[in-house]
């Protein structure tokens, strides 16, 4: 059985992580907006650094970086440039 200070030492850890996704995603949405591929932006040490797989996959699930990389993928239309090349 857990005691209440388990829980409140759970409900802190909690609010730490989602305040380091909360920078992830805005320092991956800057890097695209900046012109720089997701792809690279999420190889960065600072995101590899402070995020397992598991939270890196809730981050590409926000609503911010969808969008980012919607602007990305438009951008790519009007430019012609799909990065298939080297």
């Amino acid at each position: 059985m857990s005691s209440v200070a388990d829980k409140i030492q759970e409900f802190l850890d909690e609010l730490a992580v989602d305040a380091v996704e909360e920078r992830v995603v805005e320092y991956v949405i800057r890097e695209v907006h900046t012109g720089r591929k997701l792809t690279d932006a999420l190889a960065d040490p600072y995101v590899r650094n402070r995020l397992s797989e598991e939270r890196l996959a809730k981050v590409l699930e926000t609503p911010e970086v969808v969008a980012a990389l919607e602007e990305q993928i438009s951008q790519s239309f009007k430019t012609k440039d799909f990065g298939l090349l080297s």
